[in-house]
């Protein structure tokens, strides 16, 4: 039943809703505009800060719900709701419904934030682990317009707080991994800060 909650969890992450909203609502690719990316950033700079933002909280949602459907489910397996919200993740990445070309997991991993320190933690791990990263995101963004980078950071926050905020050593693994994840599919974000020439958002 684990393979099965994680084959889920995957393919419920591959649902690319920035493409699902672009083609329905806007009659465009957005794999065609901007960065090319199945993300929220990309959605509301291709589509505008609406969109932008409904795709953001529908990639987010794949992770909690990945999770919250293995819960119900299969009440007692802590291990397969964990899998199955990172496959989502993962899924989110490497969609099997858009040629495995998909979005950078920043949305999907505040998902799996939430649904692990909901249903695996305390109130104040969902507040330093969810409620504070996603406000400091919007704070650092503020400053310096650069979602990457606030991504990035606030991502690698979260999951070293993890460490400290729960004890379940799969969950903090997990969330570290995500980490990795994040950061490597901002590699390209990277070299253009590097070079001073990554795009600053002006959607929000």
């Amino acid at each position: 039943m684990i393979y099965f909650a994680i084959l889920l969890g995957y393919l419920f992450g591959s649902i690319p809703f920035a493409l699902v909203i672009g083609k329905l609502f806007y009659g465009k690719d957005i794999r065609g505009f901007g960065s090319g990316n199945l993300g929220g950033t990309n959605a509301g700079r291709v589509l505008g800060s609406k969109a932008g933002f409904s795709v953001a909280l529908l990639d987010g949602l794949k992770g909690f719900i990945a999770i919250s459907i293995t819960v119900l489910a299969m009440p007692g397996d802590t291990n397969a709701a964990i899998l199955t919200g990172f496959a989502a993740a993962i899924g989110h990445c490497y969609p099997i419904f858009a040629n495995f070309r998909g979005g950078k997991a920043v949305s999907t991993a505040f998902g799996y934030y939430l649904g692990v320190t909901v249903y695996f933690a305390t109130p104040w791990a969902v507040f330093w682990i969810f409620v504070f990263p996603l406000g400091l995101f919007f704070v650092i963004l503020k400053f310096t317009k650069y979602v990457s980078l606030s991504a990035m950071i606030v991502v690698t926050l979260a999951s070293v707080l993890m460490f400290f905020v729960q004890d379940n050593l799969m969950i903090s693994l997990l969330a570290a991994a995500l980490t990795v994840l994040v950061v490597y599919r901002h590699r390209s974000n990277i070299q253009r800060l590097r070079d001073g020439v990554e795009n600053k958002v002006k959607w929000l």
